[in-house]
């Protein structure tokens, strides 16, 4: 049967931003128990008078798993080094059968370059390439017989190496994404191997991502 408490905890689970606000002690109870009343009277089909919820919220306690909060910590404690490649263009090709091919191609002609940056992802109808805007004109010519679907320029890529282990870490990517999108850091790509974590932004905003990155480690 649900009541009021689990009505607000469920809006609050579903609601990142408002599960941080509440979380740093910044929000109106009243004004957001106003708000919330409608919806939760619609969950529990009957009228609800803004003081319970006011009460439920005040109430709520977040879920905290101790020994993942502990690991947490110490591996933000522990992340790398932070590197910042500039002037990155992004394509997106449509898959093909020959697509793997132009890959093969442009892998051969960056082979010795140790100062390009490359970034290759497939997924089921598309591919990704991410690479050093001074390779474009390259790439336009030995992907033309390919579908272009997308291509961005003037981006950033912040790539983070991650303590080994983390990968058994519940909430390592949340807490990231949260910290960034409170920011209002809009995320372009993001590149994840075992032990490394790249994201892809617009250059005007590497400065900004750059920050939220270097505060959780700090």
């Amino acid at each position: 049967m649900k009541t009021i408490a689990s009505c607000v905890e469920e809006i609050i689970i579903s609601s990142p931003f408002l599960e941080e606000a509440l979380s740093r002690n910044i929000i109106n109870y009243s004004a957001l128990a106003e708000d919330l009343n409608d919806t939760i009277s619609k969950m529990l089909r009957k009228p609800i008078k803004n003081g319970a919820i006011m009460m439920a919220l005040r109430r709520y306690n977040q879920p905290i798993n101790v020994d993942n909060s502990i690991q947490l910590k110490k591996v933000f404690k522990n992340l790398g080094d932070i590197t910042v490649r500039s002037n990155l263009s992004d394509f997106t090709f449509q898959n093909s059968k020959t697509l793997i091919n132009s890959h093969s191609k442009i892998l051969e002609k960056i082979n010795t370059n140790n100062h390009i940056f490359y970034g290759f992802t497939r997924g089921i109808l598309e591919s990704n390439i991410i690479i050093s805007s001074v390779e474009k004109d390259a790439i336009l010519k030995i992907f033309k017989n390919e579908t272009l679907i997308g291509l961005q320029d003037k981006l950033s890529a912040i790539s983070i190496n991650l303590p080994r282990g983390n990968s058994k870490i519940a909430g390592l990517y949340y807490q990231m994404f949260k910290r960034l999108a409170w920011e209002n850091v809009t995320l372009y790509e993001v590149i994840s191997t075992t032990n490394e974590f790249t994201i892809l932004v617009e250059d005007h905003l590497v400065d900004k991502a750059f920050s939220v990155i270097k505060s959780l480690k700090d």
